[in-house]
């Protein structure tokens, strides 16, 4: 279900508090620590088994979690001395999570218009604590945070989500949960609350379950749940946190992606961008930027179409290009999904083209401190 199939129905919801997951929801924790568990089990002579992985334990808390993977890789190793020994390799990639596009934004207009909200995580408390210390002005802002060993049961169990509805004094009925996970849609509907997902990996149910799916929090649209509306577009555009990329530019495809420093694209993240790119010989370009949709896997050969605004495909040799997105006009149109070769608009064009000329999407100054 898409958030436009159900505008109707939503409009009619009263929604008087928000509830938030944090691992792929508001930060990217599964960029940072992707290389963790196959380091890990390579000091026992185990190989990573990447479809396992990539279908299996996504959401799920860290004792249940653990269980499992002693048990998949036949580990010498109690869940307990699992956790024990993998924690602190955890711990210090956690230093390099970023947030989503669009978490902080909506963690400041929820601040910002005084409404009550929280984080629920399936983590353990000290495991939020040390993920969210790292992201200015998030702890301060959150009307309570709960973990799993605050409650009897974590996610798919509603605890979570009704302790933190009791906290904020706020009837179940009447708060919105987003998501990511099916095991976290699954508490949002067994505590009777609304619930918008924003899936991580390919989870068929996550959309079936939930009352509106997004493909990036940055398409959410408080207004249709009876809540402020953003006001930070600027020209039909929204100036977004700069997203970093290194790509392989093909006649207007990117090819291959190459994360930069911190910076990785997360599978949270379509529809249509704008910004600049290095290309050698042409100097700084305006660019035009579309990315596909891919929940199905956080693959590398994503499907990302390149508009050099100004320019045709044809014009620039296939080279490697620095990117840096610093803005937003929408996602993706449900003809786009899945589509091989989008045919961008004149329209969307013009806007990229006049926003660029603005200082609010000028080029970052931390763009040329990367040394890409």
């Amino acid at each position: 279900m898409s958030s436009s199939q159900c505008e109707s129905c939503i409009t009619q919801t009263e929604v008087l508090a928000v509830i938030l997951d944090l691992d792929g929801t508001l930060l990217d924790t599964e960029n940072a620590t992707k290389y963790v568990l196959k380091e890990f089990l390579a000091k026992y002579g185990k190989d990573l088994d990447k479809e396992r992985e990539s279908k299996k334990r996504f959401g799920m808390t860290l004792q249940v979690s653990a269980a499992l993977i002693v048990k998949d890789y036949d580990l010498p190793l109690t869940p307990n001395q699992f956790i024990e020994e993998i924690m602190p390799m955890y711990r210090d990639k956690w230093l390099n999570a970023r947030a989503l596009p669009g978490a902080n934004r909506l963690i400041k207009h929820l601040y910002k218009n005084g409404l009550p909200f929280a984080l629920a995580s399936n983590s353990l408390t000290e495991y939020i604590d040390a993920k969210i210390s790292h992201q200015e002005g998030w702890k301060e802002c959150f009307s309570t945070i709960l973990g799993s060993d605050q409650v009897k049961s974590g996610k798919p169990s509603p605890d979570l989500f009704i302790e933190a509805a009791r906290r904020m004094g706020v009837d179940a009925a009447k708060c919105l949960v987003i998501e990511d996970s099916l095991v976290g849609v699954q508490a949002a509907k067994a505590a009777k609350m609304k619930v918008v997902v924003v899936p991580s990996q390919s989870e068929g149910d996550c959309s079936l379950l939930a009352d509106s799916m997004l493909h990036s929090l940055l398409e959410f649209r408080p207004e249709l749940w009876g809540l402020p509306p953003f006001d930070d577009w600027f020209d039909n555009a929204l100036p977004i946190e700069p997203i970093y990329l290194s790509i392989q530019y093909k006649n207007g495809f990117v090819s291959n992606i190459r994360d930069v420093g911190k910076s990785a694209l997360p599978c949270q993240v379509s529809g249509l961008f704008f910004g600049w790119a290095e290309s050698g010989i042409h100097g700084t370009l305006k660019v035009l930027v579309h990315i596909g949709s891919d929940h199905c896997s956080c693959s590398p050969h994503r499907k990302i179409q390149i508009c050099i605004i100004d320019k045709k495909a044809d014009e620039l040799p296939d080279q490697q290009m620095q990117l840096v997105l610093v803005g937003y006009i929408r996602g993706m149109y449900s003809m786009e999904i899945g589509s091989i070769d989008v045919g961008i608009l004149e329209e969307d064009k013009s806007i990229a083209s006049s926003c660029l000329d603005q200082h609010h999407f000028a080029v970052p100054s931390s763009w040329q401190m990367l040394h890409i």
